[in-house]
């Protein structure tokens, strides 16, 4: 088991790389990990969803994804309350204390897939969550030590030392273990190292002395690796005179942000991801527009909770930027809850994002209306797209959202024309099927995940929104082996860096 000093040491990509490590070596290998929190996720070829992590590690591992990957999904829909995904599917919505007492249920399925696992399985790779010295979260613990303990297995310790302080991050959260958490502890990994390695020689050896433990491997900080993050947004770096500027508003409920990862990764294309503007409470619609950066296509990404999204959509401007947007003829690509928020209204009749509010006002811009319902749509996808003016071209995706979107019939004002795009041969009729697009061909919506995912569909959409002659547009750029060469540079420079005499001795010493 892999767990972490801090959130972000590391613990997904070593899991990842020691997971393609293995794999060479002939070793049948799966990744594990008992509870995730994270709006990122996958959907699963046995028709649930797991954190998007653990799909990259299967993919490390030359596996499709399964629910046993990751057991236990917390989808947070508010500061206190999230969404329970057990086993792939969605087993309650729970606020933080009553999670805390659902917790020896949650371990049951835990360890029913660690067990399934096990029986398939030489070796298990499993990934902590956050960190195992977090001391309120100890009792009942399902995530860390406690699983630790439960199955008895080894534990490596990572910590990040580009942070600063790793010395104390490690011998730090080694102090708030008990003996025998200790005692599970075989030894460390430093990840994300950078400069000349023997500077760091006399505090590895003060390291491995003061607490008896091996360091394993000290891990180079790796530049440009195309690795799917488990839940952090990163924010990029302009690009100079780029063919297509992005804009991407960051809702506080974000979902699925790796829709875009392919056009942060392609070199013609500047996206700028755009958080909460701290204003003045009397803040005019000028002073909010006025740090928000132009764009030539606005992305707006899924959502764990729409209608909260939408208020917070609105009153950070956004309402206003969007129109301005369409009026200068700019490019909008909706996904999922994005495309929820571009209808009519969104009708919660049961409660499911929010007991107070029934009906929510969407912007208005398509004439559609979503009615949210317990039920959660989970399947992959894989067709054909043709966007006005483009050749049809190979896509593939999933979808994962709660409600159904139904087209409306009759002609309303200030709402535009739309035409379906079908990708897999859905039937057209009222009830919405794979996406829409405007009759002015502005806006494009789909509840599709991962509609760029290919390098095809990519490129088509591309040049959509930039209204470029086919074939005299954008770069091809195949964002699925840039993943694939990001995983082989990482279990690479694993196989180098790593003692595996240490790792040997320390497995076997705690076997005994």
């Amino acid at each position: 088991m892999v767990q972490g000093t801090t959130s972000d040491a590391g613990k997904t990509t070593l899991v990842c790389g020691l997971g393609r490590v293995f794999k060479r070596k002939g070793i049948k290998v799966a990744p594990f990990k008992p509870q995730n929190m994270a709006l990122n996720s996958a959907v699963t070829i046995d028709g649930g969803e797991i954190g998007r992590a653990q799909a990259l590690q299967a993919q490390a591992c030359n596996l499709e994804p399964v629910c046993d990957f990751n057991p236990v999904l917390l989808k947070p829909s508010s500061d206190i309350g999230c969404q329970v995904i057990i086993n792939g599917q969605i087993a309650a919505q729970l606020d933080a204390q009553n999670y805390h007492d659902y917790k020896p249920t949650a371990m049951k399925a835990v360890l029913k897939a660690h067990k399934r696992l096990a029986e398939k399985f030489e070796s298990i790779l499993v990934e902590g969550a956050g960190s195992p010295a977090e001391i309120n979260l100890r009792d009942r613990d399902i995530a860390n030590m406690g699983f630790a303990e439960e199955v008895d297995c080894p534990v490596i310790l990572i910590a990040d030392i580009d942070k600063g302080g790793v010395f104390a991050h490690l011998t730090g959260t080694l102090a708030c273990l008990s003996e025998s958490e200790q005692n599970r502890v075989i030894g460390f990994v430093i990840n994300r190292f950078r400069g000349d390695a023997a500077l760091l020689t006399s505090g590895l050896d003060w390291l491995e002395e003061q607490t008896g433990k091996p360091v394993l491997g000290v891990l180079p900080y790796l530049q440009g690796l195309h690795l799917d993050s488990e839940d952090s947004v990163a924010l990029e770096q302009v690009i100079d005179k780029p063919k297509l500027n992005v804009v991407i508003p960051v809702y506080p409920r974000t979902s699925n942000h790796n829709d875009f990862d392919s056009l942060r990764a392609h070199p013609d294309v500047n996206v700028q991801l755009v958080g909460p503007q701290l204003m003045r409470a009397q803040a005019t619609n000028s002073e909010l527009q006025s740090n928000k950066p132009k764009a030539d296509l606005l992305i707006l990404p899924g959502s764990k909770n729409t209608q909260a999204d939408l208020t917070w959509f609105k009153e950070q401007g956004w309402e206003e930027y969007i129109k301005r947007h369409l009026r200068y003829d700019g490019k909008v690509l909706a996904i999922c809850g994005g495309l929820q928020m571009l209808g009519i209204e969104i009708k919660d009749p049961n409660g499911i994002e929010s007991p107070q509010c029934k009906t929510t006002q969407g912007l208005g811009l398509l004439p559609l209306i979503t009615t949210l319902q317990a039920n959660k749509a989970l399947s992959l996808k894989k067709g054909m797209l043709q966007l006005p003016g483009q050749n049809k071209v190979a896509i593939q995706g999933y979808e994962i959202h709660t409600g159904n979107t139904f087209i409306v019939d009759e002609p309303l004002n200030n709402l535009a024309d739309i035409q379906q795009v079908v990708f897999d041969n859905d039937e057209l009729n009222a009830c919405f099927g794979s996406g829409v697009i405007s009759e002015d061909n502005q806006i494009f919506a789909s509840y599709w995940h991962g509609l760029m995912d290919t390098p095809e569909a990519l490129t088509a959409i591309l040049n959509w929104a930039t209204d470029s002659v086919i074939g005299s547009g954008f770069k091809h750029v195949d964002y699925q082996a840039l993943r694939e060469h990001s995983i082989n540079h990482l279990a690479d420079n694993i196989e180098q860096e790593f003692d595996w005499n240490k790792l040997t001795a320390a497995l076997k010493k705690f076997n005994r």
